[in-house]
């Protein structure tokens, strides 16, 4: 997503990735489970199949929202599969999502399996009827799909926190990423509607809306006058003046506009944090991945935020082991990290997936690509260390996720002691850090000891 990127969990969020627990189960109608892998935006999707299926009167059954974005998600989706109906055998099995859509075959092939939707067809009014006569696989051409349905932009709303898919689909051709196939071409959600969203998440007593999609940074390409996202955000940020903090899920360092640099610039609101889809840092793999930006863009973007915005943090999504990766391109990769002052990585070990460029060109031994992902995340960690040391002593206004836990404007994840009421912003003074997290207390606390 966001112009070929891994998933991510982050917006989490992108983000996108793999999950670290793939499959989070929500119950949804009496009797129904929906089990989803994969990014936030299946996450979000999967809220809108919980009211079809309410809608429907779907009952006693199991949804599968697959993800495509490696094989391992594949695997773990069809192990998934298998387990559910030994646990419940009388249960319809319904799968959908990016897995299903791109091949439906293996999925109508197994015998646990009553019903393939597509992924336009899994948020379509009637999906969930039992309609034996349109057969047991209904997926179309998700490359036909001209437009962001409405029903989507009513989407995953946390405790915490609410998700509005603001665009779907990717114009992109990354040679690794086999997700435009599964999710189609690029379309965008009007301005109007995803104002009046937010308006209505504010209005209900949301503190932070995060903007979602998979290549955020396209909207408005396939709208009239081509509005940029910037235009977007600035115009939720002077529509809707009663909303805390808009947040922006993962971006494509290729597409940042001038619009959004000065809201970055002039808008505290807007949450000074931006995770990009960077994958690499040598210009010979980017260009081997069809990439839309060197070494020296994402070097020059991190630069140009960070002068008009000097709290911001920034995040990245990296994939290790490309094919043709030598240890002097996996350096140069590795010396990005510290380069760009990145402060949170994804790291994905290169997967290669049927269908892409990149499966069929020379690839490198696993134990090669593990060995260097593992060097990645320990940057990472190292990175993150270096970024949490930095907030100590610092008082931040952070958005309280549940009990004890809460989340800096600049994404740093805080456990804090105290009392603070769950999805509202509160100030927490930062003593110190610990597992990956600042430590902190509420400054009334702070204060009396």
């Amino acid at each position: 997503m966001a112009g070929g990127r891994q998933p991510r969990d982050h917006d989490r969020t992108s983000q996108p990735r793999l999950r670290r627990n793939p499959a989070v189960t929500a119950k949804t109608t009496p009797g129904v489970d929906i089990v989803t892998f994969g990014c936030r935006l299946n996450a979000y999707e999967s809220e809108v199949i919980r009211a079809r299926a309410a809608e429907d009167g779907l009952t006693d059954a199991i949804v599968f929202n697959t993800c495509a974005v490696t094989n391992e998600a594949v695997r773990q989706a069809r192990q998934a599969i298998r387990k559910a109906r030994r646990e419940r055998p009388g249960a319809r099995v319904i799968v959908t999502g990016c897995a299903a859509q791109i091949d439906p075959g293996a999925f109508a092939a197994m015998d646990e399996v009553d019903l393939v939707l597509g992924n336009a067809e899994k948020s379509a009014a009637g999906a969930y009827l039992d309609r034996p006569a349109d057969g047991r696989v209904r997926v179309n051409d998700i490359m036909s799909v001209r437009e962001t349905a409405g029903h989507l932009i009513d989407g995953l709303k946390e405790r915490a926190r609410a998700y509005v898919e603001v665009q779907n689909g990717c114009d992109h051709r990354c040679t690794f990423c086999i997700i435009p196939f599964g999710r189609g071409n690029s379309r965008s959600a009007p301005a109007g509607e995803v104002v009046e969203q937010v308006r209505r998440l504010a209005a209900e007593g949301y503190a932070e809306v995060v903007l979602t999609g998979v290549d955020v940074t396209s909207w408005g390409a396939d709208l009239p006058g081509q509005p940029s996202l910037g235009q977007l955000v600035g115009r939720i940020l002077k529509l809707v003046p009663e909303l805390p903090r808009l947040r922006l899920s993962s971006i494509d360092a290729a597409e940042i506009d001038d619009d959004l640099l000065a809201l970055f610039a002039n808008e505290l609101r807007l949450a000074p944090y931006l995770h990009l889809s960077l994958q690499a840092g040598d210009d010979m793999i980017l260009k081997r991945m069809k990439r839309r930006h060197s070494r020296a863009d994402a070097l020059a973007l991190v630069a140009k935020v960070r002068a008009v915005r000097p709290d911001v943090a920034f995040g990245a999504d990296l994939i290790a082991g490309f094919p043709t990766e030598t240890d002097d391109m996996f350096a140069n990769t590795l010396a990005l990290v510290e380069a760009a002052g990145l402060s949170y990585l994804h790291v994905f070990p290169f997967s290669p997936r049927p269908g892409t460029p990149a499966a069929r060109m020379p690839q490198l031994p696993r134990a090669q690509v593990k060995a260097r992902a593992a060097a990645l995340r320990a940057a990472g960690e190292a990175a993150l260390t270096r970024h949490l040391e930095a907030q100590v002593g610092r008082t931040v206004d952070a958005l309280i996720e549940r009990p004890g836990v809460a989340r800096a404007p600049d994404f740093t994840e805080i456990a804090f002691e105290g009392e603070a009421p769950v999805g509202q912003i509160a100030p927490l003074h930062i003593t110190g850090h610990s597992g990956g997290k600042a430590q902190a207390v509420v400054p009334v606390l702070a204060a009396a000891e």
